[in-house]
């Protein structure tokens, strides 16, 4: 998995692209210090076997509430204020995840991974799984989704390409702690992960 850093505002033109069926428009990505409330968080390519096909899967997180937050410092001093200036002790209590799944080239890079599976290419893009797993150190909590919307072209439609907004109920997730979800293939094998995290 490819993580966006300083790339992040060029590959963010990639995401708009990929989500341009969403029906709630396009996204648009605000750029400058600080936490937005849509920020890309990588991709990957992999390929299906035995077909042969090969899938980019872009991620991004949104989440409106930490819009303009700031990281403070570094280290054991580092935390995160909102835009007042306010200490936030928790990650927002509703977290979603929107994900694009293409057949398209629209990214270059050669694949990662391989992944089997008995699916058409057009079945595993609308059969894939996702999960969330919260890291606080050793410590690791699994949550399912609250809701997997198809958001892009409908799944009786035949199409190449698939947008899907994901949403977790993380609880009372502390900002220390580490977002990381899953991409699931219709046989429930992870097969890429995209994380979010705030310090």
């Amino acid at each position: 998995m490819k993580a966006l850093c300083c790339a992040g505002v060029v590959f963010a033109g990639l995401f708009v692209l990929a989500a341009a069926q969403d029906p709630l428009g396009p996204v648009h990505f605000r750029t400058g210090a600080g936490f937005h409330s849509a920020m890309p968080l990588g991709y990957t390519v992999i390929k299906l076997k035995p077909s042969g096909a090969v899938v980019s899967i872009l991620s991004l997180v949104e989440c409106p509430e930490i819009e303009g937050a700031q990281q403070l410092s570094e280290g054991l001093r580092a935390t995160v204020v909102s835009p007042e200036g306010v200490p936030l002790k928790k990650f927002p209590r509703i977290v979603s995840f929107r994900i694009t799944i293409s057949l398209r080239k629209t990214i270059l890079d050669p694949p990662e991974s391989s992944v089997e599976t008995e699916e058409t290419p057009q079945q595993f893009l609308l059969k894939m799984g996702f999960r969330l797993k919260i890291y606080n150190g050793l410590h690791v909590r699994e949550v399912q989704p609250t809701s997997v919307s198809n958001i892009g072209v409908p799944a009786t439609i035949a199409y190449d390409e698939r947008v899907f907004r994901v949403t977790f109920d993380v609880g009372d997730a502390p900002v220390t702690e580490r977002l990381i979800l899953e991409a699931l293939s219709p046989q429930g094998e992870m097969f890429t992960h995209f994380a979010f995290k705030l310090l």
